[in-house]
């Protein structure tokens, strides 16, 4: 039976800040727990965040003649924690990959050698003042302080995350074992997927030990989810890059002449030096529309695998069995394989098919079926007898090594050779992460954007792929224009000059400032932001999917927000006019329009308006939900 739900409630709309799509991670009761001084303040502060509007200041697009890539991209100035709460109407659930290299905590706020300052602590004015309003005259350590900056934060960037995306935290010794446990209990234990050591320096004046190292966490939103997509994550291995390379340059020559490639694919391999990456994929010496291919075997591993006829197709003959047995199970994935062009016949059916394995998997071997014992007996990825590569790919190891000096020196050139930035992140392992966990039309949000190394590594990733991820940065500093932006803007359009002049990426992006908050003081809605935002709000609120929403110029009526295929949401607002639900506004709704277009009729209607006219019995009768609009009407 429908239950009637009247609201009168004027904070209804910010309920939604505490229940529907707060997509909180279930953690087991006995899952040990950090505490911390402060900590019961912050644990649920995310919700008390207001929503502010986002101010768009201006946009910013790549030179002509650059490479195409994303140009949707955003930049916004102000504090993290409220850029995020105004990200969640559009983005909540979408962002396939965050990047995070937030404060380490340790105290060094100035560069010794060059004063200057920058934020690697939680003793930022802007910090200590939300920290006293927020945690109050609390005694706090630095660590307490540093737990209370990031808990809200990270339990937003939580919300953001889509179901199979992936979370990255750079950290190092201060801070990690504290981080583990805090991502513990928001993102749940089993969600943890690595701890990557990035070694990046070699300190000779160390003491005892040299600790040149840091750390990249990585965490799943739902890795059983991501498990049961049944997602691999691959990385090209060294030389695969400068094959795919040539395979290009000689299909931009010799179009689909297959055989003319191989062979100029041939001689290529043939000029390499002994000691180039690539010669230990030089098997890769077949080409089709799917890259270069080299023969791989097609019986089961080990042995004891199913027997059935497979049909050559010139003979009409069975073809031979291997002795162990084919490598599918089943026939129909066989016949599969043949008709996706992974499977070439012998000149005749006295000796087995061979079955393509390319350089790059093609996506239609990623979704080959293979038994999982047989999968299990396979050592993909390892060297086969004859000591070649099996594949051009690879698993990421756990282990990174990369100078820091190598990103300073790269920063220095965007910049003609000034130091703007201490410390800043290497744009190409980013982007390596990035290649790696995301697909190439992904989201990637940073919300400590610092010199924008992570723009930078989505653009660099595009580029390198032919992808068009998109990023987003907030940054709180004052540098976000004179550093953040300008060095996004440098990127795209090339920098340096001469030999040492780098293409730029192409692309684009707007500027954002925090804008007004959708709530006074009063809990009344700030009629100042514009109808179109709060419509857009109270639709993010209901949980309408951006597919079902609706612009004032629908048929049905200028104050319907959208339908799904059971309910109809109507926003009757005016402003500074008092509205009602009444029998008028229900007779002026075009309801046949709505029919016409083949729809079923909604069973229920969920109807804002200041005022209600009729009386529960109608309202229950005909599925109709009234929630009144939070604003003060005594003034009209």
């Amino acid at each position: 039976m429908r239950r009637l739900h009247a609201e009168t409630d004027a904070v209804q709309l910010r309920k939604h800040q505490r229940s529907t799509n707060t997509q909180e991670t279930k953690k087991a009761p006995s899952m040990p727990t950090l505490h911390w001084v402060g900590k019961e303040k912050v644990v649920n502060h995310h919700h008390d965040v207001p929503f502010r509007l986002l101010d768009k200041q201006y946009s910013f697009a790549a030179n002509e003649g650059t490479p195409a890539s994303s140009t949707d991209n955003r930049i916004i100035h102000g504090d993290n924690l409220e850029a995020l709460k105004s990200l969640l109407p559009e983005f909540e659930g979408r962002v396939n990959c965050i990047y995070i290299d937030p404060p380490y905590n340790t105290g060094n706020d100035i560069d010794k050698k060059t004063s200057w300052t920058y934020n690697d602590s939680v003793d930022d004015p802007r910090i200590r003042r939300w920290l006293g309003n927020t945690v109050g005259k609390e005694d706090l350590s630095k660590h307490d302080k540093w737990l209370c900056m990031m808990y809200p934060r990270l339990k937003l960037l939580h919300r953001l995350l889509h179901t199979h995306g992936v979370f990255l935290c750079s950290i190092d010794d201060n801070e990690v074992h504290r981080l583990r446990l805090v991502m513990d209990e928001i993102f749940g234990a089993t969600n943890f997927i690595a701890q990557i050591t990035w070694d990046k320096t070699r300190k000779n004046d160390a003491k005892l030990f040299s600790s040149g190292h840091e750390y990249v966490l990585v965490y799943a939103k739902n890795l059983a989810a991501i498990q049961a997509a049944k997602t691999v994550w691959r990385e090209e291995k060294p030389g695969a890059r400068e094959i795919i390379d040539e395979w290009k340059r000689l299909r931009l020559v010799h179009g689909d002449d297959f055989a003319q490639i191989e062979v100029r694919l041939g001689g290529w391999f043939k000029g390499l030096g002994k000691s180039h990456p690539s010669k230990k994929l030089s098997r890769y010496r077949h080409v089709d529309k799917f890259g270069p291919w080299r023969d791989r075997d097609i019986s089961w591993p080990g042995g004891g695998g199913p027997r059935y006829d497979v049909m050559h197709p010139t003979t009409r003959l069975p073809c031979k069995v291997p002795e162990r047995g084919w490598i599918y199970a089943d026939p129909k994935e066989m016949q599969r394989q043949i008709d996706l062009d992974l499977v070439v016949f012998r000149a005749d059916h006295n000796d087995p098919p061979i079955r393509k394995a390319h350089l790059i998997p093609s996506p239609a071997e990623l979704d080959t079926f293979i038994a999982p014992e047989a999968e299990d007996a396979q050592e993909e990825g390892l060297d086969d007898e004859d000591g070649e590569e099996l594949s051009g790919t690879q698993v990421m190891p756990t282990y990174i090594y990369k100078q820091a000096q190598a990103s300073v020196k790269t920063l220095r050139a965007i910049f003609e050779g000034k130091k703007v930035f201490a410390n800043p992140k290497d744009h190409e392992v980013i982007a390596r992460l990035i290649r790696y966990v995301t697909p190439k039309n992904a989201i990637v949000l940073d919300s400590f954007g610092g010199s924008g190394s992570t723009a930078h590594a989505t653009l660099a990733a595009n580029l390198d792929d032919g992808g068009t991820r998109r990023f987003i940065l907030c940054e709180m500093m004052d540098y976000a224009e004179t550093i953040t932006a300008e060095r996004v803007r440098r990127v795209m359009n090339g920098y340096g000059e001469g030999a040492k002049a780098v293409p730029g990426t192409g692309g684009g992006f707007d500027f954002y400032t925090i804008g007004p908050c959708l709530f006074d003081e009063d809990q009344n809605l700030n009629e100042e932001v514009g109808e179109a935002a709060i419509r857009d709000y109270v639709a993010y609120t209901e949980g309408i999917r951006p597919e079902h929403r609706w612009g004032t110029d629908n048929p049905v009526s200028r104050y319907a927000l959208g339908a799904s295929d059971t309910a109809m949401w109507l926003f009757r607002y005016e402003r500074g006019q008092v509205t009602s639900l009444d029998m008028d506004f229900l007779g002026s709704l075009n309801l046949k329009a709505h029919l016409a277009a083949g729809n079923t009729r909604p069973e229920q209607f969920i109807v804002y308006a200041d005022k209600c006219a009729l009386d529960a019995d109608f309202l229950f009768k005909h599925g109709i939900t009234f929630k009144r609009i939070p604003r003060d009407i005594t003034k009209f």
